[in-house]
């Protein structure tokens, strides 16, 4: 489909409009190319199908940010089409501003600048404890509030490196790249693809200046992790076996984290053999890295059983095993703790998606509802475009209550 897709795109209307962001002319010219449907159009962009036909006739206009990222990523619109303000389709420059990282950042940390830091293990341990509390406090309170905070933090790490001799510069390094990877993780769960991607490349050169093995699979994960989100199954594979054959010496449960990306790219392909396969093998990872929790790094804390068993839901939903998603993600939301309020919140959505896919419509709405004001506080747009995408499954099975839980997203939008 992928490269039936691209092919649409040298279709003179289609560009024309795409540029000029008239989305109803990019989704009438789209289906008459494609033979789509409304229906399986907004099952692509994450809109039910009367959004979708309110914006081909213009009783819509679309000018929310995160719809236009959804027709962005669902229509794979290339990048050179794209206006400044759309996310990327395809790996960016690292030129950027704003979310991403300053461009005097890897000068400042790799160049021996004058500084008066004293930098001592107490003070280093302090910040790795910092961080920690912070990770824990994404998980509550979702990423927005942290940004600032966590990008004065590396600027702190940063301006240590300087002052640092021996193994403490190793250290500064290493918790460098550490603060790059959750100020990537942020702007991933914000949809900043560009910035996110860059920050993960950071965090990747830091981690293999350090020799920090761990950091430097684990970015390799996360890359995996966004082609996932982003409906690109081969390159989630391809990412997810470099995560492995070219960091040796991870700990298990960094390669079970591989194991199971992988899985997941497989089972976003419709490769269900091979999705099973990686995931009973990242399963015998998980089992053995539990007997020694002391051997993993500290931001695999939440890695474990219960969070395995979501990840064998997600795969189950992505091979429309509707009952078996059920299942696993009823299992894992009611072992996961209320600490991890953002990931609930995903995780809720995508049961009422696999409920609307089983035929549980109703228990698809009470489950979409319940976790609707969470989605609209701290889960954009992840779990906002899964319950969109609820609400199409739900309307297209000619559902009472996908209007229901489409009027009920439309109240917080």
């Amino acid at each position: 489909m992928g490269d039936s897709r691209t092919n649409l795109w040298s279709h003179p209307t289609l560009t024309t409009a795409a540029v000029e962001e008239d989305w109803g002319a990019v989704f009438r010219t789209y289906r008459k190319l494609t033979g789509l449907s409304q229906t399986k159009l907004g099952e692509l962009v994450g809109l039910a199908q009367p959004d979708v036909s309110d914006i081909e006739r213009g009783r819509r206009r679309v000018t929310s940010v995160e719809v236009q990222q959804r027709i962005v990523a669902g229509l794979e619109i290339p990048e050179h089409l794209q206006a400044t303000g759309a996310p990327p389709t395809s790996v960016p420059r690292l030129a950027l501003t704003g979310t991403g990282p300053d461009e005097d950042l890897l000068a400042r940390v790799t160049s021996v600048v004058d500084t008066e830091h004293h930098v001592d293990a107490p003070t280093l341990d302090w910040l790795d404890r910092l961080l920690a509390e912070h990770r824990r406090a994404e998980d509550q309170i979702g990423s927005r509030p942290l940004v600032t905070v966590m990008r004065q933090q590396l600027r702190t790490v940063v301006d240590l490196y300087a002052g640092a001799r021996g193994p403490l510069a190793c250290r500064v390094v290493r918790l460098a790249s550490e603060h790059a990877q959750f100020l990537a993780w942020m702007a991933q769960d914000q949809a900043q693809t560009a910035a996110a991607l860059a920050w993960y490349d950071r965090s990747h050169e830091w981690a293999l200046e350090a020799g920090d093995a761990n950091m430097a699979a684990t970015t390799l994960s996360m890359k995996a992790h966004m082609a996932w989100s982003g409906g690109r199954g081969t390159r989630c594979v391809r990412l997810a076996e470099a995560a492995r054959w070219s960091a040796p010496g991870t700990s298990l449960g960094v390669q079970g984290m591989a194991a199971q990306m992988e899985a997941r790219g497989h089972a976003l392909n419709g490769d269900s053999d091979d999705a099973h396969r990686r995931l009973d093998e990242a399963q015998g990872l998980i089992s053995r890295a539990s007997q020694r929790p002391e051997d993993e790094p500290p931001w695999m804390y939440f890695y474990g059983e219960t969070w395995f068993t979501l990840q064998r839901g997600m795969a189950a939903l992505h091979l429309r095993d509707w009952r078996g998603a059920v299942d696993h993600l009823t299992v894992g939301l009611d072992a996961l703790p209320d600490d991890y309020l953002r990931d609930k919140t995903w995780y809720r959505a995508c049961l009422t998606h696999a409920l609307a896919g089983a035929g549980e419509a109703a228990q698809s709405l009470a489950a979409g509802l319940a976790c609707l004001p969470d989605a609209a506080a701290i889960g954009r747009p992840h779990s906002w475009n899964e319950l969109h995408t609820a609400a199409a499954v739900l309307l297209r099975r000619g559902a009472d209550e996908g209007r229901q839980l489409v009027a009920a997203l439309r109240e917080h939008d």
